[in-house]
Formats: structure tokens, C-alpha cells, sequence
């Protein structure tokens, strides 16, 4: 059976329906009688629970596949989970699965996941950066962001602008992007060791840097698309995941109302 999105299970009328889940297990709750499994997909903030109960399990239950699977579950672990779409007798949640299979599909052993039920700082994030997007935090950050750059790209695009991407290295020191972000593949070692920087032997023929506006390509792009200009600027802070958007709007016309012309979208991770 192809597995449904638990975005799409929670929203689902509870008939007793077969389901198929498949996700990441956030916690294991095994009790003497019951076993509480909560899984996420990452296709929304929410989880979905399993739940299996050894003195009444379900008609349908293989319930020595389940047991031998219990064994192997832990936090961080991948799964595959068949069973029953019902309505939860419980507050929290609407729907939850009756398992009657289970399958182990990647297991996480508890020594050397970083990521368990207890509260995890930011800075031990920044060691673990690749696991940054399974925490609540950092899932609500940029699910919100998503949502703000699909509304700013709505807005200007039904209102006839043109997404266009700008250079991001440049050889023109744009609000004194040079003096901070310099791009080169020269060896860094050597010019350390000798004090000497040719520049002609770079892969530009000069000195570059990473910009941090796109207004002057924008400009170009504006005036051939028609008349309105929009640039959007991203600035990363010293913290993880943190920016602020500067959102800058201008008109080259002839005094009438325009419609189209070009936006400039560039999100710095």
C-alpha cells in the first residue's frame, strides 16, 4: 500500500480504514500493555501516533512482527507502519493509527543520535547542523519563511514582475561587500607566505566578491521588463537561521500607473 502523508491522515474522517505511514519516530512510550509511538514525515509540524495494545490488539495484527520491530525502535529511528485509522479516544489528537504491522526500516541507536526527548541548545545545533530541520524550532522557523517568500512571490507575480536571479559574485564593491566576503581561488598559504596577491592569476582576472545587493542588475532587468524594480536583501547574523528582509520597491515610468517589470529573491542559508 503507498504510504499517506500525515498531513493528509490528520485531516482524514477516522472510518477504520487501512493506512500506511512512513516517518521518523519523535518518541517510544512502551508501557507493561501499551505501546504509543508518535511519527513524523516532515510533511507538517504535527506527528501522528501508533499506538499497539498487547492484551487487545487487532484482528489483523502480527503481533510477533510487531514485538520483534518494538525492539529496534528508539528516537531518530525510520519506519514503515500498517494498521487502522480511528478516531483518538484521547486529547491531543483527532486520529490515530492501530498498528498491525511494523517494520524498522533504519534504526538509530540511542549512544550516538544526538537528537533525543530532552531540550537541545542552539549551540549544540550548530555543532549538528545537518539535524537543525528535525527540531520544532527550526521546523516552525522555516515553515513560516516558506509561507512569507510564496506570498511575496504571489503578490508580484499576479501583478505581471519577472523573477529574475542576479549574479551573487561580483567585481564591483557593492556597500562594501569587498571588505568582507572575498571569493577567490588563489592559494590562500602562498599569499600568507609571500605578502603578494595577483590578482591577474585569479579566477576572474581580479578582484571579487560576494555582493550583497542586487539592485544594479535589477535595474537593468526592470527597465526591460517594463517599469517597477523590487530587490530583496538577506543579511545572516551571527546566530543560526536568523536574517532580516529589507524589501525595496521602485518605479521608472512616465508618471502612469505601470504593471510588471522584476524582483530580485535571494535567501542566504
Amino acid at each position: 500500500m503507498v504510504p499517506t502523508l500525515i498531513k493528509d491522515l490528520l485531516s482524514t474522517k477516522p472510518e477504520g480504514q487501512k493506512v500506511t505511514v512512513c516517518g521518523w519516530v519523535r518518541t517510544v512510550r512502551d508501557s507493561k500493555n501499551l505501546v504509543f509511538i508518535q511519527v513524523n514525515d516532515g510533511s507538517c509540524f504535527a506527528n501522528i501516533q501508533l499506538t499497539f495494545d498487547r492484551t487487545s490488539p487487532s484482528e489483523n495484527a502480527d503481533v510477533n512482527n510487531i514485538e520483534e520491530n518494538l525492539k529496534k525502535l528508539s528516537t531518530g529511528a525510520s519506519v514503515r507502519a500498517e494498521g487502522k485509522l480511528i478516531a483518538s479516544p484521547a486529547s491531543g489528537q483527532a486520529v490515530e493509527v492501530i498498528l498491525e504491522n511494523l517494520t524498522v526500516l533504519g534504526e538509530c541507536p540511542t549512544d550516538s543520535y544526538p537528537l533525543q526527548k530532552k531540550a537541545t541548545s542552539m549551540e549544540f545545533l550548530r555543532e549538528n547542523g545537518h539535524l537543525r530541520a528535525r527540531t520544532n524550532t527550526f521546523g516552525a522557523v522555516f515553515r513560516v519563511r516558506n509561507q512569507m517568500a510564496y506570498a511575496v512571490h504571489t503578490f508580484f507575480q499576479e501583478r505581471g514582475f519577472q523573477y529574475v536571479n542576479t549574479p551573487i559574485i561580483t567585481c564591483s564593491d557593492a556597500e562594501g561587500a569587498g571588505e568582507m566576503f572575498q571569493v577567490t581561488t588563489l592559494d590562500l598559504d602562498k599569499i600568507a607566505s609571500n605578502g603578494k596577491v595577483e590578482y591577474d592569476k585569479d579566477f576572474f582576472n581580479k578582484q571579487a566578491a560576494l555582493t550583497v545587493s542586487g539592485q544594479l542588475n535589477g535595474e537593468t532587468f526592470a527597465t526591460a521588463f517594463r517599469n517597477e524594480k523590487i530587490r530583496k536583501i538577506h543579511n545572516r547574523k551571527l546566530r543560526q537561521g536568523r536574517f532580516y528582509d529589507r524589501l525595496q520597491a521602485g518605479c521608472h515610468g512616465w508618471g502612469q500607473r505601470v504593471h510588471g517589470g522584476a524582483f530580485c529573491f535571494r535567501a542566504w542559508l
